[in-house]
């Protein structure tokens, strides 16, 4: 690629942060909270409220699963972060995690019709995995699901196992890093697989990064069959063997990947890793030039690969396809591929509450990344190496993911509602189209002003 079209590419990735803050500025925030009931007159406020509402309450005190069909705990979602594991901004605090748990309720809100808040909790550094354990069991009376989200390593992986195994905890809890991630980024794989003709259970993967992404990635690819003990893993000090010292402790959640994987016990750092790899799917740290070109081209012949930090890719993708990658996906939405939780979670999350499922299963993840890719090869009737993923322009995306979800929720026993294929699929298109035509009335009204000072 020349020089210029590099130069240009590049300036074009930093325009969103460019108009980020000045959009930010303009609207102070990105949500708001407005009625979903009719005030006819004031007097409707004696049912709404003081002394009607009190019937309610009554008949939940008596039946608590009321609560489901008396308040909106049955579409309600807390965004609980501590903000130590921002994006690729790392310990910003639950201050500077603000906009990005407001992002994530407005994607919940447009994409899944679901009402979710931003919950930033105590203060920098000072959070323990114990501390957010207790806050989502003190909330969890409110809402009808937890996201969690931007929660370091390794108390992310306490916090999510503890949550999720505890049985004063009734509502489904999710690690969005982890699971979100995870669901997408299966997807995305499944459709290159399907690309460059490999099977599963016979190619070689190396996991660059033992994060939060990778290692529940690792976990929900290993759930759907692939063959885990053939991949190699990578962290800050090199790759991952059984004999490394600082391996050694079953306590260290690395011990785990350590056992299954490397049978050759390979030492060295990722460019060694990657020889003859056939998939990198590396969440590490933002670069670019983190990953090698001399590394990539390394690789198998039609090598996948998944560069996912954000918000800099570990490697360009022109740099990557020019190193011999045939397919290449990222973080971004302004390159093309991108593998974002965002494809995820709000169809996720819209067929467990539908549901109202008590937890999220892998084979609930699974079925979700199944609906995602399978849904490229509906709308355009095969499968090219620049669209592995649907974009969230595909409004069925997340009404299919809904449906998938619910339903295997419904076959795994743990819905307390059972509906049918169809019952869930108008459920989901009904609640996602009337959010998104309630954004697009308010913005006709002006009750959503126009912003017109972009960056270009």
């Amino acid at each position: 690629m020349e020089k210029k079209t590099k130069e240009q590419l590049l300036n074009k990735t930093k325009i969103p942060g460019i108009n980020a803050i000045r959009m930010h500025k303009f609207y102070r925030g990105k949500i708001q909270v407005i009625p979903r009931c009719q005030i006819r007159d004031f007097n409707d406020f004696g049912i709404w409220y003081s002394p009607g509402v009190a019937a309610a309450s009554s008949e939940i005190f008596h039946d608590a699963s009321k609560v489901y069909d008396y308040t909106s705990k049955w579409n309600l979602v807390a965004v609980v972060s501590d903000g130590s594991r921002v994006l690729g901004l790392g310990n910003i605090g639950p201050e500077a995690a603000m906009p990005v748990m407001e992002g994530k309720a407005l994607l919940f809100k447009y994409l899944g019709g679901v009402d979710a808040f931003p919950l930033c909790i105590g203060q920098k550094g000072c959070c323990e995995a114990e501390d957010i354990i207790n806050f989502v069991k003190m909330v969890q009376p409110t809402f009808g699901g937890i996201n969690l989200e931007d929660i370091s390593n390794p108390k992310c992986f306490t916090v999510l196992d503890k949550l999720r195994s505890d049985p004063e905890v009734n509502i489904p809890v999710w690690h969005d890093d982890q699971q979100g991630t995870a669901s997408v980024t299966l997807a995305g794989l499944i459709n290159s697989l399907r690309i460059v003709g490999k099977k599963k259970d016979q190619i070689k993967i190396v996991f660059n990064g033992i994060g939060a992404a990778n290692f529940r990635t690792y976990r929900l690819l290993k759930a759907d069959g692939f063959n885990i003990s053939n991949s190699i893993f990578v962290d800050s000090k090199g790759i991952l063997y059984k004999e490394r010292s600082d391996l050694q402790s079953p306590q260290n959640y690395k011990y785990e990947v350590a056992e299954i994987s490397n049978p050759e016990h390979v030492r060295g750092d990722c460019g060694i890793a990657l020889e003859g790899a056939d998939v990198l799917i590396s969440s590490s740290i933002p670069g670019p030039n983190i990953m090698k070109k001399e590394w990539i081209s390394k690789m198998a012949d039609d090598a996948i690969v998944f560069a996912l930090a954000n918000p800099i890719p570990e490697i360009f993708p022109w740099d990557a396809k020019e190193a011999g990658a045939r397919i290449v996906a990222t973080g971004r939405s302004d390159f093309p591929n991108q593998v974002n939780n965002s494809l995820c979670f709000p169809g996720v999350f819209r067929g467990t509450l539908d549901v109202r499922a008590t937890t999220i299963t892998d084979e609930m993840c699974i079925a979700a990344s199944y609906s995602l890719a399978d849904l490229v090869g509906e709308i355009q009737g095969c499968f090219v190496d620049e669209c592995i993923l649907p974009t969230m322009q595909y409004e069925n995306a997340f009404i299919k993911q809904a449906v998938a979800v619910g339903l295997k929720a419904i076959e795994q026993g743990i819905a307390r509602t059972k509906l049918s294929e169809d019952e869930l699929r108008s459920k989901s298109e009904e609640v996602i189209n009337t959010s998104q035509e309630q954004f697009k009335l308010l913005m006709r009204k002006g009750y959503i002003p126009k912003f017109t000072d972009y960056e270009k």
